[in-house]
């Protein structure tokens, strides 16, 4: 049976594991990301997972999810936030091969993950969907009939700058701003609150719980509406940590979105939320692996 090595490199963790090539995630293991560091350290660590693995083990390629911007052609970060110091311009193809002479594939985090849905997840039988990832910021992936869509330089769908109202998609739209405006409303530290807590309150009838993601939701409405005008999705899959709350957001914002797009056009979308949750980049970065090397 061949074997993968899959890591997806995100800014808190890096999860790792070995995936089948019927793509079941046979083990998966995740170890701190400490992105202050810097990417050479990240470098790093990804050689070492490799180097463990194929220890004993016969494996057939490495498969690679990560923040940043991706030159997946030679296998480089393009551009990385702040977040990651000197994570742009980290090759991960060329030591791969030379140390291991393994073959590898990289891909943005946000388009595995989007993938993966598409592939064998919420997305399975759309042909345009559109995957929206809610966490720090908001990451965009559009896979149209199979294909994600990458745009001239591999940055399509970089929907978190998108401007909207007073700001962007994600200063308004994400978990990071759900946060921080309740804990402002609170008068408290932004270390004293988390997702979880705000959605344990919001049940309880919190009013500024309520209030601070029935905001968050507005936001996420009109930038899903500007998307779609543009793109006409039959699907849209939301992701994220906070998306596990579903049951309470999935009537809030079907509902913004019905206010926000043309009858038309809303009632080709259905709306859904991410099924492979922390398992999507690493399943995402096997399918774009065997995308590459048909």
């Amino acid at each position: 049976m061949k074997k993968y090595i899959s890591i997806d490199i995100g800014g808190t963790f890096i999860k790792y594991g070995l995936i089948s090539e019927d793509g079941t995630i046979i083990e998966n293991h995740e170890i701190p990301t400490q992105a202050q560091k810097g990417g050479p350290e990240i470098l790093k660590k990804v050689l070492k997972i490799i180097e463990n693995y194929t220890e004993n083990q016969d494996i057939e390629g490495v498969v690679i999810s990560t923040a940043g911007m991706v030159d997946r052609e030679n296998g480089s970060i393009r551009y990385a936030s702040k977040l990651i110091p000197d994570y742009t311009g980290i090759n991960f193809k060329k030591p791969i091969k030379e140390k291991f002479g393994l073959n590898s594939s990289v891909e943005n985090d946000v388009k595995c993950a989007g993938l993966a849905e598409y592939t064998s997840g919420a997305g399975k039988d759309s042909k345009i969907a559109l995957i929206l990832t809610i966490g720090t910021g908001i990451g965009g992936c559009a896979v149209i009939n199979g294909e994600v869509y990458q745009g001239v330089s591999g940055s399509a769908l970089e929907v978190g700058y998108m401007k909207i109202e007073n700001g962007t998609l994600q200063s308004l739209g994400s978990a990071k701003s759900l946060v921080e405006n309740v804990a402002r409303e609170k008068n408290e530290s932004v270390e004293d609150w988390d997702g979880k807590k705000i959605f344990e309150l919001a049940k309880k009838s919190d009013p500024i719980c309520i209030k601070a993601i029935d905001e968050m939701c507005q936001a996420l409405a009109i930038g899903i509406a500007n998307i779609s005008y543009v793109l006409n999705p039959d699907t849209v899959i939301l992701g994220g940590g906070i998306m596990a709350q579903e049951d309470y957001l999935y009537d809030i914002i079907d509902g913004k979105l019905r206010e926000n797009l043309a009858e038309p056009i809303y009632e080709q979308i259905t709306l859904k939320f991410a099924q492979h949750q922390n398992s999507a980049g690493m399943l995402g970065a096997f399918y774009n692996y065997k995308k590459e090397n048909k």
